[in-house]
Order: C-alpha cells, then structure tokens, then sequence
C-alpha cells in the first residue's frame, strides 16, 4: 500500500467514542487474510479486552436460531446442512458474487450482531481492561466506527493476502473472489481509520508498532 503509516495516528482531532466506555475502545477493521486476528492478539497480551464479531456472528447462526431461520428462508434450504447449520462455505460464494445477496444477508445478521456487541463492549468495561478492541470486517458500513475511540486499519498487499488465505486452505479462486470483493471498502476504511497498521512486512516490527499504538491510545485516556 502506498502512503502507509505504519501505526502513526492519521492526521485530525482525537475523538471520542459514543459509547463512553471508561477503557479506550479501538475498532479493527481491515481485509481478511491481513492479520487483525493477529493484531488483536498482541493487544490482548497487553491487556486488552478483545470482542470478536466474527465469533458473536457464529453465536447467533446456531442451528434453529431465528438468524440462521431467517437466512434459509431468504437464500433457500439448501444452504443448510444435515445437522441444521448453515453452509457457510456456499453461502460465502454467493454473497461474495453479488452485492445485492451480500447486503440481504447482511440486513439479517447485523441488526442482531449489534446488539451483542454492545452488550459485550459494556461487560468488558466492567472489568476495566487496558482497552477494548471489537475486531469487526464490517465495523464502518454498519454504522459503529462511531462508538469507537480509533479505528485501526489492519493491511497488506494483496499478494501477502492470497498466500495466507490459500495457506489456509482456501481455495485460490474463493481467494481471489473475497479479496476483490473486500478490495472496494478499502477507500472508506482508510477514511475511517485513526492508524494503519500494515503487516506484510517482519512480524515482530508490526507487533511493536501495534505495541506503540496501544501505549499511546491508553497514555492518551489518562
């Protein structure tokens, strides 16, 4: 990525989050494949309360559940399993070919996802963590950058992208058809985001900058 700053704040005031948590709250957004999973961990052996949206996502598309209900009924039954859950590898290919799918689906799960966020955003702060980190893909287009003190944007370079994925075990083409699909939200997340964390390049130097970034945001609260 050109222009990057390596965990430098973006230029501008420093906000105030809407929720008003006591603990800063630092949303983590960013294509998959580049690593906020990983970032979120060096911040959680630093102290931070970590909230996965993916894993409260999954919560609610439990076999039986009124989400997963839902979204057999719009998409069909044959994305659902013997055992009842969803077939989330062919839902992906399809919401992944077309916007309009991916929207549907998304007005289903994030209503409902919000709500669990917040609930787990206030009983984090309970505890008084150093911060609260939500690691959300879709943090900005839901409308929540605004409940967040920064925003960090997790990157790398699409081919650093293709390798981890296919790493994974993903297949190249699902690969290549996420990585285009996510590559169009990249204007307005780095619009969104305080910092830009990128991570293709030595582990241990983005680690640190992610280190840095933290002292700083906690330094700053006070």
């Amino acid at each position: 990525m050109t222009g990057r700053r390596f965990g430098r704040r973006v230029a501008g005031e420093r906000r105030v989050g809407s929720l008003d948590t006591t603990a800063p709250l630092i949303g983590l957004i960013g294509p998959i494949g580049c690593g906020k999973s990983t970032v979120a961990g060096w911040l959680a052996a630093r102290g931070a309360a970590i909230i996965d949206a993916d894993q409260l996502t999954r919560s609610i598309m439990t076999p039986g559940s009124a989400v997963t209900d839902a979204i057999i009924a719009r998409f069909g039954g044959e994305y659902r399993l013997a055992d009842g859950s969803l077939d989330r590898t062919a839902l992906g290919r399809l919401v992944f070919a077309d916007p309009d799918h991916l929207a549907e689906l998304e007005a289903i799960v994030h209503p409902a996802v919000a709500r669990l966020e917040q609930d787990s955003i206030r009983a984090a702060d309970a505890h008084r963590p150093a911060a609260i980190v939500v690691e959300a893909i879709k943090l900005v287009e839901a409308g929540h950058a605004v409940w967040c003190d920064e925003v960090w944007l997790i990157a790398c370079e699409p081919d650093v992208q293709l390798a981890r994925l296919t790493g994974r075990g993903m297949s190249e083409s699902d690969a290549r058809q996420r990585i285009a699909v996510q590559s169009v939200s990249l204007p307005l997340w780095r619009s969104a985001a305080t910092r830009i964390l990128c991570t293709d390049g030595d582990p241990a130097s983005a680690e640190a900058a992610a280190a840095a970034a933290l002292e700083e945001v906690v330094g700053a609260r006070g």
